[in-house]
């Protein structure tokens, strides 16, 4: 496996102002904070890259966590629905907390950040966009699970299958609402979704995906790379205290990594 080096995503260097390097398309444009870690706000912190552009034209993030050295990558999605936002709130406590070891671990807190925008499942041309990657892909009529006008049709579709193929993650979590569960059905009892269940404190389930699953990204990355890719689902409301510390808590270790325990003295 080619793992991407700190700095191999480079597009513009973020240090206060602004400093382009190259000049990519909107879409392609990646962009990459080489600030040194003591000097980032966020300890945890790495890299912070833009992997692409919604419809809009809002940035969709990645934030490098941990160590890019480790044995062990992990990249964690949360919003590709945008009114599925709870789980932010997992991937917000990994990347504001303290440094993490023994995992290079990506957090995107946001893959659809027109649909948070508007509080909405959908992108901003109305489209479901864990109905177009392009595996399985099928037409379907204009509403809640459109797939669209074509496989990875979409810009948010397309950043994310870019970005996943650079990296190259060994694990990959997509964080969605309120089904209660691992996802085991294109998984099946494969090690990570059993420490999912286990860590996550979730039970093990098969989703139908309503119509029939098509064109999902758990499809395509399980199909065409070489990692392991996980659904999750969380209920309507989890606890702040879920979401805040049992949550991130057992998605390391369910992943592999670690923080340091604070001092009692």
């Amino acid at each position: 496996m080619v793992r991407a080096p700190r700095g191999a995503l480079v597009g513009t260097v973020l240090s206060g102002v602004a400093l382009a390097l190259v000049a990519p398309s909107p879409a392609e444009a990646a962009v990459v904070d080489s600030s040194p870690r003591t000097a980032a706000p966020r300890p945890a912190v790495v890299e912070r890259v833009v992997i692409g552009h919604s419809r809009k034209g809002r940035e969709i993030l990645a934030f490098r966590l941990g160590d890019p050295d480790a044995k062990r990558s992990a990249v964690v999605i949360a919003a590709m629905h945008g009114d599925e936002r709870k789980p932010q709130a997992i991937l917000r406590n990994l990347r504001d907390g303290a440094p993490i070891t023994g995992l290079d671990l990506w957090v995107i807190p946001s893959a659809n950040p027109d649909g948070v925008a508007r509080k909405a499942r959908r992108n901003a041309r109305g489209v479901d966009l864990n109905r177009n990657f392009p595996r399985r892909w099928k037409r379907s009529k204009r509403g809640p699970t459109w797939s669209g006008p074509s496989a990875a049709s979409e810009p948010e579709t397309k950043a994310m299958m870019r970005f996943l193929r650079k990296v190259q993650p060994d694990q990959v979590v997509s964080f969605h609402q309120p089904l209660y569960g691992i996802d085991t059905s294109g998984t099946g009892n494969r090690p990570l979704a059993r420490r999912l269940a286990k860590h996550l404190r979730l039970p093990k389930r098969t989703f139908s995906c309503g119509s029939g699953c098509h064109g999902t990204m758990s499809q395509w990355f399980n199909h065409r790379l070489d990692g392991q890719l996980v659904t999750v689902e969380l209920g309507r409301r989890p606890t702040k205290a879920y979401l805040t510390r049992t949550a991130p808590r057992g998605l390391l270790k369910a992943l592999g990594g670690r923080r340091p325990v604070p001092s009692t003295i």
